[in-house]
């Protein structure tokens, strides 16, 4: 299931583009039926095309017969959802709409130039990405039911584990494990007041007829939405810090919103449209800046906090715990990967979170000098990092690779109680494969069971 969802996700990146470059019609067809929905040729398709762009193909009939199967998966799942009633509304799927719309959008360079690129106008994609991701969340929402009960033991992660020769075990690049202490200056009050005071003027501007989407183009400090005229696209309730969502869904269209404060600065808003229980809104967002005053006392704080530590009369955890105004204090300063979800991180993560800064040629033990940094929140601060641990390239192993082993576990149980409930579901629910994939030998749910 993971595979197709990658493949679906990258083909809706991906695939329109691809067409229209191409311009090119495959010949379609309806390939299989499960209970009330169907798979056309054209999905397997393009799934098999991003596949074969990726990592080429030994055995093309093998490979679609696979694709075809995790979309039979996929589609009795879905089909299962509706007999059942399960529950997907409109805000959750236009929240993931979005995502994927606004990536097409990036790479074509504008909305204006998604018909010329991919065929398609704006709402002629959000059309089809919706029904897709619909589907993908009901099938989702089964699946996790179906295995909210499967279970690993550690004798079972070693029991899959020795089930892969060591010859054929993958190699792990180096990873590391790091901590910080960060100090983020306070903004002063006079500080915040200019920056009000700003954001009041470029609001009179707007309320006496000048664009706001040309003014947050000169203006909004804000890099992922300025260069769009400040416009953020649809979003459900949820999806933004509280003090913007309770600004932006009391706005009419058209309208502008007072000044209001978030952690990330400034703002104000314009509502664009609502659509059901979503809302798209422009922005303009300013930020008060540190004064360098601040900014050289962190730094001179954290370097005689790092010659401290470094001479042993405080720990690096101790330290963290006490003046680190950075999430990880209570953990002594140990940096999670958002990514993976456990504290460690490969050369190029460590190269992304802290450019600049070379942290992976640092020795265990060792700790930096402060070193200017900006915070998620675009914010200037100054930071120590200690390197806590090098893990070295290596073949995987269960010692060091406990974590990801147990996943890849996990996952393969799942998949078989899937596997083990699709193969008593066919028995029951509708199903139609045309012969073109009645030999596939790969397949490992007896499809044909109910005919």
């Amino acid at each position: 299931m993971k595979k197709l969802l990658f493949i679906l996700l990258s083909t809706m990146v991906c695939a329109s583009l691809a067409q229209a470059q191409e311009r090119k019609q495959v010949v379609d067809g309806i390939v299989a039926v499960v209970g009330q929905t169907i798979i056309k040729n054209s999905d397997i398709e393009q799934a098999y095309r991003q596949i074969r762009l990726r990592q080429g193909m030994e055995n093309a009939h093998a490979e679609r017969c696979s694709l075809l199967e995790s979309m039979l998966i996929s589609k009795l799942l879905v089909h299962k959802g509706m007999v059942d009633s399960v529950e997907v509304t409109d805000e959750q799927v236009e929240d993931q709409v979005k995502y994927y719309l606004d990536a097409v959008v990036d790479q074509v360079g504008g909305k204006d130039r998604l018909r010329e690129a991919v065929g398609y106008s704006y709402d002629e994609l959000h059309d089809q990405y919706f029904d897709i991701l619909h589907d993908r969340i009901l099938s989702s929402r089964v699946e996790a039911e179906l295995t909210e009960n499967v279970k690993v033991t550690p004798a079972e992660v070693a029991e899959y584990f020795a089930t892969f020769p060591q010859d054929s075990l993958p190699d792990i690049d180096a990873q590391y494990e790091v901590a910080e202490i960060t100090i983020q200056p306070s903004i002063t009050e006079e500080e915040r007041d200019r920056v009000r005071t700003e954001l009041s003027e470029l609001r009179e501007r707007v309320l006496k007829g000048e664009r706001f989407s040309m003014l947050a183009k000169l203006y909004s400090q804000d890099p992922g939405s300025a260069a769009k005229g400040g416009e953020l696209g649809f979003f459900g309730r949820g999806k933004m810090v509280s003090e913007f969502e309770a600004a932006a869904f009391a706005l009419k269209p058209g309208e502008v919103s007072p000044i209001v404060e978030t952690q990330y600065g400034f703002h104000i808003l314009q509502l664009i449209e609502r659509r059901g229980n979503t809302i798209n809104v422009r922005h303009i967002l300013l930020q008060p800046k540190t004064s360098s005053e601040d900014l050289l006392r962190a730094r001179m704080t954290l370097d005689s906090l790092a010659t401290e530590i470094r001479k042993g009369s405080i720990t690096f955890e101790a330290a963290a715990e006490k003046y680190s105004d950075g999430i990880s204090r209570k953990q002594g300063g140990i940096v999670s990967n958002p990514h993976s979800g456990n504290n460690r991180f490969t050369k190029e993560e460590l190269a992304q979170l802290y450019p600049g800064i070379g942290i992976s040629a640092m020795d265990e033990g060792e700790v930096s000098n402060a070193t200017a940094i900006t915070t998620d929140e675009n914010k200037s601060a100054y930071c120590i990092l200690r390197m806590v641990k090098k893990i070295p390239a290596h073949r995987a192993n269960l010692e060091d690779d406990y974590d990801r082993i147990f996943a890849a576990a996990l996952q393969t149980a799942k998949t078989a109680k899937i596997v083990e409930w699709c193969n008593r579901m066919v028995k029951t629910t509708y199903i139609h494969i045309s012969d073109e994939y009645k030999d596939c030998s790969n397949f490992r749910v007896n499809w044909f069971a109910g005919k």
